[in-house]
Parts: structure tokens; sequence; C-alpha cells
């Protein structure tokens, strides 16, 4: 991720549609609550990170289907611009509409497309550059399905978006499914944010929503649509004055017909960018941990080295990246819901308001009117870093970049500073919930496995005295010995043919992993089937036994964005841990087990070792599935 620099992180709520509680599902279990499905799909999105996309953080469940996003956001848009109403100049439209293409093409690349674009979701960050924020929702709701709110806004939805009209499922069946937007929809969207910048002010103000829809269907009914559009709002001159790469553009992006509406790539390469495109260099993201690709090619560094540190009041913390700023602010006591609720965006009411109405003969109507917390609101909390900063006012810059040195001793040795070596010495669940600590062993860790697997004898010195749980996905991977091109071994795995463990598969993961909100989403439960089959179909000598899937969990749970991390993670351990269990005889292994078991409760607690064997409760009734699942499933 980023670094959080002159950014700040914000939250934004909205509800999932409510399932009734009688339905089940074809398996007859309960169905799975929307907010748990916009839970699993919200995940992939914090793995899309690009200038001109404002990051995602993360997401929660709170009551009654609400979810609540956590987001990079700032605090200036394309609102405050039209505000102004004065007509923006044709470079800056220019270079707005080249950054916003930026941002919708790497989102397509993805298979996403925005569907909310407008100018409030356009932000500005404090450079004046662009950032498309809640890009994610139409992704994360399942193209507006999971939610009672139509996604987007009516005077920036494209014509073909709304002939389609919104459709809800009222019976929660399976049923014909509205066709999602496609890319082409978004640029439409930027078409009409563009003519707006263009005449300084916001369109379709004096119609009401209907009529505004109606409006935009009776455009195909035209052939020029910016000359109508100017017409209607009296501005003719504005357009007649306007640049020929402006008109041209806004033509090309207000195409009625999608079939003749440029797409992205079209756009980019079309002269009318000639002018600005080469004040914006490809970007490049960055290679992975555990990639084929070298983590530095794309290393840059300034003329002068001297100037890094130049400046002594850095802002050390902006530095970091927004994941982990974002994780010691809970730490330091942050809590969405607390902040949404001190600005009012979360109220609470007491039952006796949430009465129905109650409708007289005469047509009278006494009651509540119609409860609108279903409905998105748009406003994003900005979340304070004052107390965070409180807590690390007496963390020095130096702990930011701690010096790694060689060490070649065996014992178990920490590089923390010394003002934390006697929290070092606290339980470790305390150590966890430590703001400072855990800030010196994420930045330490970090550093390390930046290094990897240069300092891989550090990294395990440091991990014997503890893990950061942030960092405890790529920790293990490194300390399991993974390495190279993971994605490709993982890509290159049949996971599409079907073979006898299948059926078993499909039984133990839905029963099994009701237990955590991220695993029991059908983003989760394909996922499991995934890595569980490229494991099963790339050991042909070994067999799928019942606990393999438990055993997955804790992998997938924290590589989930990155099947090929969980699947090499796995596939190093049970070797290593598991020898053997896995064949598909495997009960000299077991017994193995269960005598050195038995032996081990005999000389530790020989008072219960005779107990049980008094009552015949020999260890082969209990004990096998802790040694199967390494005791993943015992708490």
């Amino acid at each position: 991720m980023f670094p959080l620099k002159d950014t700040v992180m914000g939250a934004s709520t909205f509800f999932a549609s409510a399932l009734p509680h009688d339905v089940c599902g074809s398996n007859g279990l309960p169905l799975t609550p929307n907010s748990i499905k916009i839970l699993g799909r919200f995940q992939i999105l914090k793995t899309i990170t690009h200038p001109r996309l404002c990051q995602y953080v993360d997401i929660t469940r709170g009551k009654h289907e609400r979810l609540v996003v956590a987001a990079e956001h700032c605090e200036k848009s394309l609102e405050d611009l039209l505000r102004e109403r004065k007509p923006v100049s044709s470079s800056k439209i220019l270079c707005i509409a080249y950054e916003v293409l930026e941002g919708l093409q790497y989102m397509n690349k993805h298979g996403m497309v925005h569907r909310a674009l407008s100018p409030c979701n356009i932000l500005l960050d404090r450079k004046g550059h662009v950032k498309l924020a809640k890009f994610g929702l139409y992704h994360m709701t399942a193209q507006g399905v999971d939610v009672d709110f139509p996604i987007g806004y009516p005077s920036y939805l494209a014509p073909e978006v709304i002939a389609q009209g919104i459709a809800k499922r009222s019976d929660h069946t399976q049923c014909e499914k509205p066709l999602p937007s496609g890319p082409k929809s978004d640029v439409w969207s930027l078409g009409i944010i563009l003519f707006e910048l263009c005449m300084g002010r916001k369109l379709f103000q004096s119609l009401e929503i209907a009529e505004r829809l109606k409006f935009i269907l009776m455009l195909g009914c035209v052939d020029d649509t910016v000359t109508v559009l100017a017409e209607e709002h009296g501005c003719l001159d504005i357009i007649k004055d306007l640049s020929e790469n402006i008109m041209a553009l806004l033509k090309k992006c207000l195409t009625f017909q999608p079939s003749k509406r440029q797409v992205f790539k079209e756009l980019f390469s079309d002269s009318l960018f000639n002018e600005v495109s080469s004040l914006y260099p490809p970007f490049h993201k960055p290679a992975g941990l555990f990639s084929s690709s070298p983590r530095c090619a794309n290393l840059t560094l300034p003329e002068d080295i001297s100037q890094l540190c130049k400046d002594e009041d850095s802002d050390y913390l902006a530095e970091r990246s927004i994941e982990e700023v974002y994780y010691l602010w809970c730490l330091a006591g942050g809590d969405l819901e607390k902040e949404l609720v001190n600005k009012e965006i979360i109220r609470s009411k007491p039952p006796v308001c949430t009465l129905p109405n109650f409708l007289l003969e005469d047509g009278e109507s006494f009651g509540q009117g119609r409860d609108r917390s279903s409905l998105l609101d748009d406003t994003t909390v900005t979340l304070s870093l004052c107390q965070l900063r409180n807590r690390l006012k007496d963390v020095g810059g130096e702990a930011f970049y701690p010096l790694l040195e060689d060490d070649q001793s065996t014992l178990p040795h920490s590089n923390s500073s010394n003002e934390l070596s006697a929290a070092a010495s606290l339980p470790l669940i305390i150590r966890e919930r430590d703001t400072e600590y855990q800030l010196n062993r994420i930045v330490l860790f970090d550093r390390l496995l930046k290094a990897y697997p240069y300092k891989k004898n550090q990294i395990w010195k440091e991990a014997r005295v503890d893990i950061p749980p942030l960092l405890r996905g790529v920790t293990w991977a490194a300390l399991l010995g993974v390495e190279g091109a993971i994605q490709a071994k993982y890509d290159a795995i049949d996971k599409d043919t079907p073979i006898p463990t299948d059926r078993q598969i499909e039984v133990d993961i839905p029963r099994c992993h009701q237990y955590d909100e991220l695993l029991s989403s059908p983003e989760g439960h394909a996922k499991f089937r995934r890595v569980l089959k490229a494991w099963v179909v790339s050991h042909p000598d070994l067999v799928y036994w019942q606990g393999l899937d438990s055993l997955c969990a804790p992998f997938l749970y924290l590589n989930f964005n990155n099947e090929a991390l969980a699947y090499a993670c796995m596939s190093a351990f049970i070797p290593k841990y598991l020898y053997n269990f896995f064949l598909k005889d495997n009960s000299h292994v077991i017994q193995e087990y269960l005598t050195v078991f038995s032996q081990m409760i005999a000389f530790h607690d020989p008072e219960l070792s005779n107990h049980l064997n008094e009552i015949g409760f020999i260890p082969d009734l209990y004990a096998i599935p802790w040694f199967l699942t390494m005791f993943t499933r015992e708490y």
C-alpha cells in the first residue's frame, strides 16, 4: 500500500439489504447475510493500489446489516470547484480528464466499473491531483443486488443504465439479474462531469429526478448531445469558446449509443491528450514480497540524497502505509462506529419511534414517515489521528528507520529500542495491544521482510520474541521458506477438472467454517475450494482427509487476497510438521503420535491418565483431530 502522506483516512457507512430469517438455501443451511457477502467481496479492493484511486483499508459489520468502510480520503473534491461557479480552464480540464481516465482504466483491468462517478467522488489531493473515491461500491454490492439503494447519481447515469432500470429481487430466489454496467457507462458519467466543469455549474438542477432521467433518454433523438445540453442550460456562448480538444473530448464521452462510445484505451490514444500525456509517467505496481520480479526494479532515488534527511520536523507516521496507520489507530483506541456516531451519521432511534403508520378509513395517517436509514448516506467522516499521534509523541525518528545489523548469535535477540525492553517482557496479549511496541515491531519486521531471504536468520530470531499480528501472514511464509514464482506455480495447477474429492470438500467447507465472517462468506468458500483442490491435485501421493480444510483455514485467513501464498504456505507446512499424515493409509503414523501422546499425559498428569484409562477414554477417541489439524480447531 502507498504511504498516507498528504491524505487522510475516512469512514462511511451503508446498510446491506436484510434477508428473511425463515428461508434456507439449497444446502439446507440458513442464507448467508448480504453483509457477509459484501465483506467477502470487499477484500480484493484492498489490493487495488493506484495513485488515482483512494486506497480501501477495512470494512466492519455492525448491527442490523450495517457496514462501515474505512478508506483513504481527501478533504477537497470537484464539488468544491463547481461551488465556485466559474468555468475551469481547458488545460485543467484535460489534466482532470486524463487522471480520471487513468483511474478508470486501472479499475477496468481488474474487472471493475465505478458506476457512482460524480464530482463528490472525484477527490483532489493537496497537489491538485485526482483520486477516485467509492470506486468499489458497485463491485462489493454485486452490482447493487445486495443493497436497497441504487448505485449511482441520477444526473450522471448513462442512458443505457437508465433504460435498463433498477431490478430488485423480492423473493430472494434465483432470478434473472440486470446486466451489469460496463466501462462505457463511466465514460458517459465523466463526460457530464467535464461538461459541468466547462460551464462552471451543475446540470439538471431545476428538474426533478424523474424528469432528469427522461431528459437524458430523450438525448437519443438528437444528433449533437453537447449542443442540446448547452441550449437547455443557456450556455451556448461558453460552448462556442471551448477549444477543439475539449469539444472533441465532450462529444466522444457523450456519445449516446454505447456501441459508438469510445473506451479508455481509444481515448488515451487520441491526439487530444498529447499536450498532457507526457506529464504522467506510466504506473508500475511494486513487486510483491514473494514474486519472481526484482522488488527494486523501479526504484528511484533523488539526485541529492541529503534532501531525504533535510527536514527535521518530518511527519514520520505519514510515511508509513495506510494499512499500518489504520492498524495503529485502532490500537490507540480508534473506533469506526464511534466516529460516525459522534458526527451523527449513525443515530439511535427508540423502538417506539419505529412503529408503522396507522391509517384511518378517511385516509388520515399517523406514525412514522418513510424509514430512510436503508438508503445510502454519502457522507465521509475524516478519522482524526490526534489520539494516535499523542500516543506516539515520544517515539523518535530513528524508530521508523531501525539499523539492521548482522548478528551471528544463535540466541533469541530483538532489535527493538531500549525503551521497549520493559514492554518486551510483558505477556504477549498485552504486547499485541501496545501501540508504541507494535509500531516498533511492525517497522522492524517490515524492514527485515523487504530484505528476505537475505535477512532470513534475523526474521527467525525476531519471530522467537513475537510476530506483529499485522504482518503475521507474510512472516509465516518467510519462516516456512516460501520463495520463487509462487503465483505461476499456483496458476499452472488444474483447479477446474472434477475429481472424486470435490464432493467431500463441498460438504466440509460450508458446515465447518461458520465461526468466522470472512471464511464463511461465498468468496471465502470459493477460495477454500480452489486452494484445497490445488493441494490435492499437486500431491497425487497424498489424499484429502477431514481436517485438511481446518489446516488450510489460518493460511487462507492471513493471505485472503493471495491464494498462491496460502497454497505455498500449506504445501511447505504439511511435509515439515505433518509428514505422512495425509497418506491414504496413515494408521501407522497416527498410532505413533497417539502412543507418544499417551506417554506425555502419563508423565505430566498421572492422575488424569489413570482416570482416562479406567473409563476407557483412550486418545483414539478424541486426539486424532488435534493432530490432523495441528490444533487449529481447538481454542
